[in-house]
């Protein structure tokens, strides 16, 4: 089970919490396409910034989003005008595709710094793909981010690269580990993610698991 499953959806509840909170029965279709759309645009526009993930918490009147970044200060830049043009942006963008565009809720927009990026898998996967693009060696980037994490305090980390390799004629499977990375075991905070990588010959997935430490 623990090979088949997101490991972070396995822990939601007793470990993790939901990315988005709110519950609305009437608009659930409607509610469930905007924040997907929302995730979409801040990830693309904070890419720079080093975005990890996006949470959404909508209430009756209000929605507050928290973007958790690994640099906070080019999305708030001087004295806030960073922080507050993306507010602008996404008033703007929502107006767009919101069914209720006359009754948009009161929105909060908040920047939360990612201590230690080297601990943050969708992190780890995108600078692996990021090397990959650049054409450099796929072991030596394999290799060094594992030895990153693990130099970071984590208990373990896998990672699986799949696809046409060093542009291959067939695909395969490359993994590494270090330490210990227990899938089926509910009590250890498993950090998941998967990224892919669009080279000249295809795309080529990234997987990394991070086995974090005890808080």
């Amino acid at each position: 089970m623990g090979q088949k499953v997101n490991p972070q959806v396995l822990r939601t509840g007793p470990i993790y919490d939901w990315t988005s909170r709110w519950f609305e029965k009437a608009r659930y279709k409607d509610v469930l396409l905007e924040d997907y759309k929302l995730r979409k645009i801040l990830m693309e526009r904070l890419k720079i910034a080093g975005v990890s993930r996006i949470e959404i918490d909508r209430s009756i009147n209000s929605i507050k989003i928290t973007a958790f970044v690994s640099r906070p200060g080019i999305v708030i830049g001087r004295a806030g005008t960073g922080l507050e043009d993306l507010k602008k942006f996404l008033v703007t963008t929502m107006h767009s595709f919101s069914k209720t565009a006359k009754q948009l809720p009161k929105m909060d927009i908040r920047i939360e710094p990612i201590k230690e990026p080297n601990l943050d898998a969708f992190l780890v996967a995108k600078n692996i793909a990021d090397q990959l693009l650049k054409r450099l060696s796929y072991k030596r980037a394999m290799l060094q981010a594992a030895e990153k994490v693990m130099g970071a305090g984590a208990k373990g980390v896998r990672i699986v690269m799949s696809g046409r390799i060093n542009g291959a004629e067939i695909s395969r499977r490359e993994k590494t580990q270090r330490g210990t990375v227990p899938l089926s075991t509910i009590r250890e905070r498993i950090h998941f993610a998967s990224v892919p990588a669009l080279t000249k010959k295809g795309y080529i997935g990234i997987k990394v698991w991070i086995n974090e430490p005890e808080k």
